[in-house]
């Protein structure tokens, strides 16, 4: 909300109502005998039903308008405002409204000033009038029905407007707080006549007692059952969470759906994800802040070290409700706007494996069921992590060379068929590949041994896939033998990339690490390689023919030539 509408609010504020609350005063002022302890003593009652909301979608619903009835039938429209203006006051205070939301104190006292104007004319205008000689006449609960009627309906309307104009809100506006604020209205109106009557009676203001007390026990109940809908939602979400992240194979994936979930679960600002490395350090590994993930950048945390440290030392989660009951801990990289905060430890097999932490810059974000549901999730997380790194573990294993760390012979040649199909269906114009073998690789293993061949063949693996980057895939295709597959390159440009890799490893000798000369420096070994360069679609039709005569132009035309040297397919 603009500066602008929140300076409006206050200037309508002054402007309204307190000229119209000296107007009621003056056009409808109370009884003359009035006693102002029994007008207090219904001060008391409307204070201990403000300081009891329920809160359902995060708008307050304020069962307050029973009570009202009864003394705007009792008293009248002035002694009513009074009261309503002091128990919005009262509410808003038990709410714990932040400064920056200071302007709910006059739209509030604004919206409930007209609400008890408009409904109070509507009585008034058919004919009610207020005292104690109601009890005698009939029509008195027909009128007391239009007005509380017409309270609730300005009341929502004003409420529609407000979100639709002021606050911007789109729809739908009849959620459920609005259901639960209409159950609840229907049901704890008719006690508004039922206080009346019995205060005219002869139980006076032992009434308010006697009818206090079950609508405190109602409140509860009410308040606990909305509560417990509420938490069985979370669990129910919590277990359909838990299933998605089951789902996913790439630990990242987990990753971004937990913390999305989590999200859109909870009033988050800041989400942060730290990870245990080696049981030293706690390390910033995901950061999302209103919405957007940026880079994870922060000090690693020693244990017991801020917020995150000590949730992690202690091996429990933590909820503070503002900021005055964090702000002494050393919380690093959480921003200054926040208030609330919750963090969770992600354990698994009794050991804290990482650190969830949540943050709003709203006071009172977080209620502890959620902290029970977050704490929930970060198992489910825990586990769906250790799997997903699991899967990608074994999944890396049996398509990578155990040796050179480069795809094996099993995965390129899926690779090539998935490309090879791409190339027929048209979703590729061509397919270059370029088949490499070492030169007398044989006589480095039996001159140096098979641990310094294996040496040459790691960092050979290295400098191609350096040189080749992402414009293609490198493979191992067995022993001294590597590939590399280059979708829509053409043959010219490949046959340039092939001379280049030969000069790359013909010009610059390989050290090997395992072996020393005479005089006790490590050897630098020249090797050389034979390439042969075959491009789909003009030298094959089909993926084995486009390795077999890649291995031809490598054979025949660079092998019997002399070696070291590309050579070309030619049909």
């Amino acid at each position: 909300m603009t500066s602008i509408v929140k300076k409006s609010i206050w200037f309508s504020w002054l402007l309204i109502v307190p000229v119209g609350l000296w107007l009621t005063y003056q056009v409808y002022p109370p009884p003359g005998d009035i006693s102002l302890w029994e007008v207090f003593t219904f001060l008391l009652l409307m204070s201990v039903v403000a300081s009891m909301p329920m809160v359902v979608n995060n708008t307050p619903i304020f069962l307050i308008q029973w009570v009202s009835l009864a003394v705007f039938l009792t008293y009248g429209i002035f002694v009513e405002m009074v009261l309503m203006q002091i128990s919005v006051l009262i509410l808003l205070m038990r709410l714990r409204v932040q400064k920056s939301d200071i302007y709910r104190f006059p739209l509030n006292s604004l919206m409930f000033f007209i609400v008890s104007l408009v409904s109070g004319l509507i009585f008034y205008t058919l004919g009610g009038t207020h005292g104690d000689h109601l009890t005698d006449d009939p029509y008195t609960y027909i009128l007391g029905t239009v007005y509380g009627i017409s309270n609730y309906g300005v009341n929502t309307l004003f409420l529609i407007l407000l979100q639709a104009v002021v606050l911007k809100l789109k729809g739908p506006y009849f959620g459920k707080d609005f259901i639960w604020e209409t159950v609840t209205t229907l049901i704890t109106f008719p006690i508004g006549f039922i206080l009346f009557e019995l205060y005219q009676s002869e139980m006076g203001i032992y009434s308010l007692l006697f009818v206090g007390i079950p609508f405190a026990s109602l409140s509860i109940i009410l308040s606990l059952y909305y509560s417990s809908g509420k938490v069985n939602h979370f669990l129910q979400s919590a277990a359909e969470i838990g299933h998605q992240l089951a789902e996913r194979l790439k630990s990242d994936d987990v990753l971004d759906l937990f913390v999305q979930k989590v999200i859109e679960m909870l009033p988050v600002d800041y989400a942060y994800i730290l990870d245990v490395e080696e049981d030293k350090e706690l390390k910033l590994i995901h950061k999302v802040e209103f919405g957007e993930v940026l880079d994870p950048v922060a000090e690693p945390l020693e244990k017991g070290r801020g917020i995150s440290g000590l949730v992690w030392a202690e091996k429990k989660p933590v909820l503070f409700h503002s900021k005055k009951q964090w702000k002494h801990i050393n919380s690093g990289y959480i921003p200054a706007g926040a208030e609330s905060i919750l963090g969770v430890p992600i354990v698994r097999n009794n050991q804290v494996i990482g650190v969830l932490v949540l943050a709003a810059n709203k006071k009172r974000a977080f209620e502890k069921s959620q902290l029970m549901i977050i704490d929930i999730l970060c198992s489910y997380f825990a586990v769906a992590v250790e799997n997903a790194r699991h899967h990608e573990k074994t999944k890396e294993n049996s398509e990578r060379c155990a040796l050179t760390g480069l795809y094996n012979y099993r995965y390129f040649e899926n690779m090539l068929s998935l490309e090879f199909g791409k190339l027929q269906k048209g979703e590729r114009d061509l397919l270059s590949l370029i088949l490499l073998d070492i030169d007398h690789f044989k006589s480095v293993n039996d001159t140096y041994g098979h641990q310094s061949g294996n040496e040459i063949l790691i960092e050979l693996g290295e400098r191609l896939s350096k040189r080749i980057g992402n414009i293609g895939s490198v493979a191992r295709y067995g022993g001294e033998e590597f590939v590399i597959l280059l979708p829509d390159m053409m043959k010219g440009d490949a046959l340039k990339l092939a001379e280049q890799i030969r000069l790359l490893i013909a010009d610059n000798p390989f050290t090997l690490m395992q072996s020393m000369d005479d005089e006790g420096k490590q050897l630098d070994v020249n090797i050389t390689a034979s390439i042969g360069v075959a491009t789909a679609p003009q030298d094959a039709e089909d993926s084995l023919a486009l390795i077999r005569h890649a291995d031809r132009a490598l054979y025949v035309g660079a092998k019997r030539s002399g070696r070291n040297r590309v050579a070309e397919y030619v049909k």
